[in-house]
C-alpha cells in the first residue's frame, strides 16, 4: 500500500469514527481518490507527488478545472460542491493529524447553489394520471402503485424508500418510520389513507408471493426474485409511468418529493411541520419550497393574522380620527 492509498484508508476510517453515513463516506473517498490519482500523474517541477508540498495555488488550479464546461459539462453546481467539500474535509483531517501544517483548501469556498425549486412540480391532475398508470391486475402493478402512493403521501427520499422494512409501516397508527435517513437521522411521518389502503393490499396479498424465494427477507418492497428493489429499478418505474401518462414534464422520485412538499405548503401547511416530515436539518431548505408556488400572500395574511379578524366598524374609526383633527390643527410646529 503506497502513501496515498494509506492516507485514503485512514481518511475513510476517520469518517466512520465521525459517524458519517455510508453514502457520505463513499462520496468523499471517491472524490479524494480521484484527486490523489490526478496528483500521482503530476511530475512537473512545480508540483510533486508529496501531499505535504501541495499549495493553495495547486488546489485553486485543480478546483478551477471543475468549472471548465468544455471538459466537465457533466459537473453540476451540486457535484462541484460535493467535490470541494470532500477535499476540504480531507485536508482538514491531514491538518488535524499533523501530516500537513497548512491547509491548502482552507479559503477555497463552494459555489452558491440555486435555491429555487424545480419547475417540474406536478399538478393534482398530473399526479392523478401518474398514479393511474400501474396495472392493478398484476402483482407488480399493485406494488408499483403502492410505491407511488407512498412517495406522494410521505415525501420520502428514493434511498429511504428502498431501505424500508415491513416493521416500518404502522398501518394501524397510520405512520411510517424512516430509519437512518439522510444525515443518519430517524423520523416518523404520517401515512395518508390511500397509501395505507395500497400498503395493506400489497403486504397481505402481493409481498408474500414476491418473497417466496426468500422468506427471511424483511425489506418492504422487493422484486420477483425476492430481492430488495434497487434505486435504479424504482427510478425507471417512475419514469416509465410518467411516459405512459404522457406527461411532458421530467418526472423523477425527487420530483415527487418536491410535489409532496409544495402541495402541503400551497394548501396552508405549517412550514415547520413540513420540515419535520421531509427530514430537513435547516428550515431554510424547506422554505425554499414556497418560492414560485404562486401563494397569495395578501389572502394568507388576511386569513391568518389575528388583527385582521377583529370586527371593527370602519365608520367608527373615521369618526374618532375626525374628532382628533381640530386638536392637532391648533398645534403649532
Amino acid at each position: 500500500m503506497n502513501d496515498n492509498a494509506r492516507l485514503l484508508f485512514d481518511f475513510s476510517k476517520h469518517l466512520k469514527v465521525l459517524n458519517r453515513s455510508p453514502a457520505t463516506i463513499k462520496a468523499y473517498t471517491g472524490h479524494v481518490r480521484h484527486y490523489l490519482a490526478e496528483q500521482e500523474k503530476t511530475k512537473t517541477k512545480t508540483k510533486t507527488k508529496d501531499i505535504k508540498a501541495v499549495t493553495r495555488t495547486d488546489m485553486e488550479t485543480y478546483v478551477a478545472a471543475f468549472y471548465d464546461r468544455e471538459k466537465n459539462r457533466k459537473y453540476s453546481t451540486g457535484t462541484i460542491c460535493v467535490k470541494i467539500r470532500s477535499l476540504k474535509r480531507f485536508f482538514e483531517y491531514l491538518e488535524q493529524s499533523n501530516i500537513i501544517f497548512i491547509n491548502p483548501m482552507e479559503y477555497i469556498l463552494e459555489p452558491k447553489q440555486d435555491k429555487t425549486i424545480p419547475r417540474n412540480i406536478l399538478t393534482k391532475k398530473e399526479m392523478a394520471k401518474l398514479l393511474d398508470q400501474p396495472n392493478l391486475g398484476t402483482r407488480t402493478g399493485i406494488r408499483d402503485r403502492t410505491v407511488l402512493e407512498v412517495f406522494y403521501s410521505t415525501g420520502i427520499r428514493l434511498a429511504e424508500l428502498c431501505n424500508l422494512t415491513i416493521y416500518d409501516a404502522d398501518l394501524q397508527g397510520k405512520m411510517l418510520r424512516i430509519n437512518q435517513g439522510k444525515g443518519r437521522k430517524d423520523r416518523v411521518v404520517p401515512l395518508g389513507r390511500h397509501a395505507i389502503r395500497f400498503l395493506r393490499e400489497y403486504i397481505s396479498k402481493v409481498r408474500p408471493h414476491l418473497t417466496r424465494k426468500n422468506r427471511k427477507s424483511r425489506t418492504l418492497f422487493v422484486n420477483q426474485l425476492s430481492q430488495p428493489l434497487s434505486k435504479q429499478v424504482v427510478s425507471l418505474m417512475v419514469r416509465t409511468s410518467a411516459r405512459k401518462a404522457k406527461l411532458t414534464k421530467k418526472v423523477s422520485a425527487h420530483i415527487l418529493r418536491h410535489t409532496f412538499a409544495s402541495m402541503l405548503v400551497k394548501n396552508g401547511a405549517n412550514v415547520v411541520a413540513v420540515q419535520k416530515m421531509l427530514g430537513h436539518r435547516d428550515l431554510r431548505t424547506t422554505q425554499g419550497y414556497i418560492n414560485g408556488l404562486g401563494v397569495d400572500l395578501k389572502k394568507a395574511h388576511s386569513k391568518s393574522h389575528p388583527r385582521e379578524k377583529d370586527k371593527i366598524s370602519r365608520k367608527s374609526i373615521k369618526a374618532k380620527i375626525k374628532r382628533m383633527r381640530p386638536e392637532y390643527a391648533s398645534r403649532k410646529p
